[in-house]
């Protein structure tokens, strides 16, 4: 069975959107910066989503990365001076970048992340949006915000304490470090690893189950689970996003901008 793409000329190019069967294809396609997320690719996403939403013929999806070499190794650095520098630009690309991972978080079917390498920062938050995390044991794991200085919003932190629960998400996120595959699976943030020539026989064994169900009923237990995951105690968003807001302003995002550009370990000093 060949796949169809989808959306050509309509959305970027580094975002490629196929249908195989039952399942709808999401595949970051910009290898040579290692699958990093675009303004675009984050824009295109909710697009590619709603069409297989609203597809009765399209039971699951998975979303990947072109290559071997990472399936999402973070947001596109490149971009933070133009698009991540100043109240305005940040306000700007925390609402695309969030209607994003809402539009992956909300889907009301069946999200398998489909991991080949690198698996970073914004990357991890979109793995730990779907449903099922499959990894091949080359993989790497990691959210390294605070090696950069940057902020990183609530929602992303929220999926993390989900998936990691609330004593390993303090751990990858305060000391940044990078995991192994099998590291990673002892924290929760994946369900299996595979060798990497096992990788794609392991995704379509879970499709193969997947797909065989009853699409109402994986709906509805999906939605009611997620609904009990969501059960917490009153949070000030506005605060939140305020902390968020205070990182992207301060002096050491800009030092850990200019340290990442200079491929030196930054010097933050906590203003």
């Amino acid at each position: 069975m060949t796949r169809e793409r989808l959306f050509q000329g309509r959305i970027t190019d580094q975002l490629m959107v196929e249908r195989e069967g039952r399942t709808g294809w999401i595949t970051f396609n910009d290898p040579a910066k290692h699958n990093a997320v675009s303004f675009d690719m984050w824009a295109g996403i909710p697009i590619a989503l709603q069409a297989f939403e609203e597809d009765p013929e399209i039971f699951s999806v998975v979303l990947t990365g072109a290559g071997d070499k990472a399936f999402v190794s973070g947001a596109n650095i490149s971009q933070f001076e133009k698009l991540r520098t100043g109240a305005n630009a940040v306000e700007e690309y925390e609402v695309v970048a969030e209607s994003a991972q809402m539009a992956i978080q909300n889907f009301s079917k069946p999200l398998i992340a489909r991991i080949d390498g690198y698996c970073i920062g914004g990357g991890l938050n979109i793995a730990l949006c779907c449903d099922i995390r499959l990894a091949s044991e080359d993989s790497v794991f990691s959210i390294p915000a605070a090696r950069l200085g940057l902020g990183y919003r609530f929602t992303a932190i929220q999926n993390l304490v989900r998936a990691a629960g609330m004593a390993n998400a303090l751990e990858i996120f305060v000391t940044a470090s990078k995991y192994t595959a099998r590291e990673a699976q002892e924290r929760n943030l994946i369900h299996a690893v595979a060798a990497k020539a096992d990788l794609d026989g392991v995704v379509d064994a879970y499709l193969k189950k997947i797909n065989a169900n009853a699409p109402l009923t994986v709906a509805a237990g999906k939605k009611m689970i997620r609904s009990l995951s969501d059960r917490l105690v009153e949070i000030d968003m506005a605060e939140m996003k305020s902390l968020v807001l205070q990182c992207f302003e301060s002096e050491d995002y800009k030092e850990g901008k200019l340290a990442f550009s200079q491929k030196r370990q930054p010097e933050f000093k906590g203003r």
